[in-house]
């Protein structure tokens, strides 16, 4: 396939001790979340969500560590994915009820929101990254936490500090247009997601995509797997046909093969709940770990 991205994705912590920059991707020049994430993607185990892209193909890196972090300790991970490869980072925004997660991610939620983690702390942290950072950044959260706050105070504001892109998962084709509208109104994408059991709703969906589209990878919830059997190249070819837009994979990716395989039939792959599980190994110390990582990662589905 041509040339795509890595996604790392980073969920966000506050201190526990105390492009989309172009707006698309650009294929044929190497451009991933999902996760993932200047964007902390796929998310930290406390409070912030990464999302990790490659070029060569989409590769979504999340990391969600089990240890208490300060802010600036976060951006440097952050920091760190970039320059290991990352094109685009996922931060993702903690949820009481993330339906899409598996039990790592889910772990992840409840750390960040027992850890005091809103809306206005991810958004300072983006602030805070912005400055240092333009490498392109989404935020992954759920349909509750942008209503909740407000569906056009949430989306303008994330456009006025620098997010590119937004990714509901629980919310269907057929529902999106109430954030759809705002999304176009500010200029921010929101990625549509296809599955393996979306069939004949690919071509509807594709037509009206944004960004990239996100191809998961296998039914269920996000996690690591031994194997994926879903011909993601049929999906791939479905999307393609209809209109040409770069396709990321995610969903139970979580090795430099998988990554490179996914790749070899996508745009890119999406990586979240392996580097979760390295921050929760490393804890304070995970930094040199996850870079190490995600190279490796991004080196995969160059080869691809």
């Amino acid at each position: 396939m041509a040339d795509g991205i890595f996604f790392c994705r980073l969920h966000f912590c506050e201190s526990a001790v105390a492009a989309f920059r172009q707006k698309h991707f650009v294929v044929s020049e190497s451009t991933f979340s999902m996760t993932l994430c200047g964007n902390c993607s796929l998310y930290f185990s406390l409070k912030f969500n990464a999302f990790t892209a490659f070029n060569k193909c989409y590769h979504r890196a999340e990391t969600r560590c089990a240890v208490g972090l300060s802010s600036q300790f976060t951006e440097q991970l952050v920091y760190a994915m970039e320059e290991a490869g990352a094109d685009l980072i996922e931060l993702g925004i903690p949820f009481s009820d993330p339906t899409a997660e598996g039990p790592v991610i889910q772990r992840a939620n409840v750390r960040a929101l027992s850890g005091g983690v809103t809306t206005d702390k991810v958004f300072d942290m983006v602030v805070k990254i912005r400055k240092n950072s333009s490498v392109p950044m989404v935020f992954m959260t759920y349909a509750n936490v942008v209503f909740s706050y407000g569906t056009e105070r949430f989306i303008k504001t994330a456009a006025e500090i620098g997010m590119d892109g937004l990714i509901l998962p629980d919310v269907p084709f057929e529902e999106k247009e109430e954030f759809d509208i705002v999304c176009k109104k500010y200029g921010i994408d929101l990625i549509s997601l296809i599955a393996p059991t979306s069939h004949e709703r690919v071509a509807q969906i594709a037509k009206d995509a944004e960004g990239f589209v996100y191809c998961v990878s296998s039914l269920g919830v996000t996690g690591t797997r031994t194997n994926i059997t879903t011909d993601i190249g049929a999906m791939v070819k479905l999307v393609k046909a209809v209109k040409d837009i770069p396709c990321a994979v995610g969903f139970g990716i979580s090795t430099p093969e998988q990554a490179k395989k996914m790749a070899a039939q996508s745009d890119g792959a999406i990586v979240g709940s392996a580097i979760v599980k390295l921050c929760a190994e490393h804890g304070a110390d995970c930094v040199p770990y996850v870079k190490e990582y995600v190279k490796a990662m991004k080196d995969a589905v160059m080869e691809a």
